[in-house]
């Protein structure tokens, strides 16, 4: 699921978000202001110049276009059949079985040994994941392909990616369900919220920018999961631990196939691909879960993050680490033939970027350093008090 930054997500490129920008409110608000939101920041932070929305869109849907079948042999074979894939009910207590009980209650005696402050962090993962009807859409709206019929690689690609993400919100909640560990009611407000809500992606529709942003989603998200796994070993829970491990195994797949696509376009057309780049970076890719609101927190999303920022789950160090990693794999600092003075002035500024998030991160940590630690009820843990970072 495309599940990026946590509070990494909250750094810009071009420095910490504003306070006003960090504090989400309920669902209708953030519909009122979103707009307002976003053209005061392009208009501040933006320093290069965009070609026209509708002549981008449409030369870079013809280029998607002309790849339908180089996806079908590179793209698709990274997706699992239903017969082969893992299914939620392989991961958890067998209801049919005679010892379902049993099993249930071998699973809350474990749950019981596990600190709040983690399931703050698995909770945020599962809303993130139920919110899946947003990112089918918006997935959609930059693929080009809304017929649900539609035989084509794109379509086929995005129904098959739907269908697989769709096993992780149903196994995360199941098992949140049945371990007894937290406000179930709460967390399904959340979700009804966050869908509601909907999301913002800065792709504009455009394919290039979109698959940009999966790619940092997928591998952010398969970072977030793994830890929860490598957490839930190290507690003991070796059972809870596959449940992440498995989610995280199919971000991956998915990471790599978002990240060939937008290899495949550096190597199409280099300069609009990293005009791309630099424009997401600068726009700061936000976490589809940003708009999350239980009815009572109004910066739920930022608490949320910053447990999740020490716990080691999702840091701003990781941010800094993908920036590096898509950085090096899409080749953006061997880019020279072909790109224009824009071009290249993105080149420039995508390559310094780690560096900046980097300095701005230990800028924080040092600013987080306090004497007493912050503390916050959670609703989705029945309001009980979880430490921040500061």
């Amino acid at each position: 699921m495309m599940t990026m930054g946590l509070a990494a997500c909250c750094v810009g490129a071009t420095g910490p978000v504003s306070v006003a920008a960090r504090r989400p409110a309920a669902a209708v608000a953030f519909r009122r202001r979103t707009g307002a939101v976003t053209a005061t920041r392009r208009e501040t932070t933006m320093t290069m110049p965009m070609p026209k929305t509708t002549t981008a869109q449409s030369t870079a849907a013809e280029v998607l276009r002309s790849l339908d079948g180089w996806a079908e042999s590179h793209i698709l074979p990274l997706l699992k059949p239903a017969d082969a894939s893992w299914q939620p009910h392989d991961l958890l207590p067998d209801s049919s079985s005679p010892g379902f009980r049993d099993a249930v209650d071998e699973l809350r005696e474990r749950a019981r040994e596990i600190p709040d402050d983690y399931y703050v962090c698995l909770v945020g993962n599962m809303v993130t994941e139920e919110a899946l009807p947003t990112y089918h859409a918006a997935l959609n709206s930059f693929v080009g392909y809304d017929d649900p019929s539609s035989d084509a690689a794109w379509a086929r690609w995005s129904r098959g990616w739907t269908a697989e993400e769709n096993r992780h919100g149903d196994l995360l909640n199941r098992y949140l369900y049945l371990c007894g560990r937290v406000d179930v009611r709460r967390v399904e407000q959340t979700i009804h919220h966050l869908i509601t809500a909907g999301m913002r992606l800065a792709s504009d529709r455009c394919p290039y920018r979109g698959f940009i942003y999966t790619s940092f989603q997928e591998r952010a998200t398969a970072i977030s999961h793994g830890n929860t796994a490598r957490r839930a070993g190290e507690l003991g829970d070796a059972s809870l631990a596959r449940i992440c491990g498995a989610i995280a195994g199919d971000e991956k797949r998915h990471e790599a196939a978002y990240t060939r696509v937008v290899e495949k376009l550096f190597e199409l057309t280099p300069d609009a691909a990293v005009r791309a780049l630099e424009y997401m970076m600068r726009e700061r890719i936000l976490m589809p879960a940003y708009y999350m609101f239980d009815g009572r927190d109004p910066e739920l999303f930022r608490h949320y993050a910053a447990v999740a920022q020490r716990l080691g789950v999702y840091t701003t160090a990781d941010y800094a680490d993908l920036i590096d990693f898509f950085v090096d794999r899409w080749a953006v600092a061997d880019l020279g033939a072909g790109l224009t003075a824009e071009g290249r002035r993105a080149q420039d500024y995508v390559c310094r970027l780690p560096e900046r998030v980097r300095k701005m991160e230990q800028l924080d940590a040092r600013r987080r350093q306090r004497p007493e630690p912050s503390r916050v009820p959670f609703s989705w843990v029945f309001d009980r008090q979880v430490e921040l970072v500061a």
